[in-house]
């Protein structure tokens, strides 16, 4: 269940609980009115089904109250409400699989924002990488992997393609090549800085490694499992079930590739270099075509879903 918070002017409200008020996944409608002070005019409520959501803000984003007031969501937890159990049986599909576009659109341009807090994480993301790989050691590269902040902006990707937002596919991509090279090129001088040390030696990344030597030999696996991860990976962003995520953050190799292509620059070492480049190269592509793959395949089972609902919504409902 969704609860819906609605600033409308007051010229557009009467349309706003028309909308609402017909709509059989609707459970809850509440009105404050002149309670708006920007803009001017009243306060709706409403509980919606997940399942319904998408209709309901297409219907309001046609009227324009996006533009002139604003639409807000806020996933309920728990609730205990007979109208809205019945609201969500009236409702086709599963809420758990309901994919809220707006929701996955807002989230999708705030992953891709390019901040100070994202390129933080993604240098000190791929500086524990190029540690790890000196060291040998996979909890560290598990460590490097999670801490990297780089799966929204690939979702991201996807949501762009998919929904034609052609403005979000242009800050994922900028994010991305800006995100990973800024991380390199902090990484690469401090491992400068540790080879002027002594701390770190050539030895260290030409010498072997078997609990990391995965970093930089990429194979058919990597794109494989990078397919699976990010398809796993789209399903927990777009879904009401968020588990799956961890799980995609330590399957693929994108951060510990970066942080070994600061060390082979930082040393000379090509084929550390060309290995980790392709490495994430295939990572990356992998990761954007199981999301776009992910997200078409989401759009048409819902695509369908909308249409069975619109016939259910023409039929009078009568309670079992």
């Amino acid at each position: 269940m969704l609860h819906m918070r609605i600033l409308s002017p007051a010229a557009m409200t009467d349309d706003v609980i028309e909308i609402l008020d017909r709509d059989t996944g609707v459970s809850g409608l509440a009105v404050v009115r002149g309670s708006s002070l920007k803009p001017r005019g009243d306060l709706v409520l409403a509980d919606v089904a997940r399942e319904a959501a998408n209709e309901v803000i297409d219907k309001l984003r046609a009227l324009g109250v996006h533009r002139e007031g604003s639409i807000e969501l806020d996933q309920v937890r728990t609730w205990m409400s007979r109208s809205g159990f019945d609201a969500e049986l009236r409702t086709p599909g599963s809420s758990a699989d309901a994919v809220v576009w707006a929701e996955v659109a807002q989230r999708s341009y705030e992953e891709t924002e390019l901040n100070w807090t994202y390129l933080s994480f993604m240098t000190m993301a791929t500086a524990i990488a190029a540690i790890a790989i000196v060291l040998d050691s996979q909890i560290l590269v598990i460590g490097a992997m999670v801490l990297g902040p780089e799966f929204g902006a690939i979702a991201a990707l996807g949501v762009a393609l998919v929904r034609r937002r052609f403005v979000l596919l242009g800050h994922a991509a900028r994010t991305l090549l800006l995100g990973f090279a800024a991380a390199i090129v902090v990484t690469f001088l401090l491992v400068l800085i540790g080879r002027g040390l002594g701390w770190i030696t050539v030895d260290d990344v030409t010498g072997p490694r078997p609990s990391t030597a995965f970093i930089y030999t990429p194979d058919k696996w990597s794109f494989i499992v990078a397919v699976i991860a990010a398809a796993a990976g789209v399903l927990a962003l777009t879904s009401a079930k968020a588990a799956g995520l961890a799980g995609v953050f330590i399957s693929v190799t994108t951060v510990p590739a970066a942080g070994n292509i600061a060390l082979g620059v930082a040393f000379g070492v090509g084929d550390a270099i060309w290995g980790s480049t392709l490495q994430l190269a295939l990572n990356l592509s992998g990761m954007a075509l199981a999301g776009w793959a992910t997200l078409a395949l989401q759009q048409a089972v819902w695509s369908r879903v909308a249409v069975r609902r619109a016939k259910a919504m023409s039929r009078p409902y009568r309670m079992l």
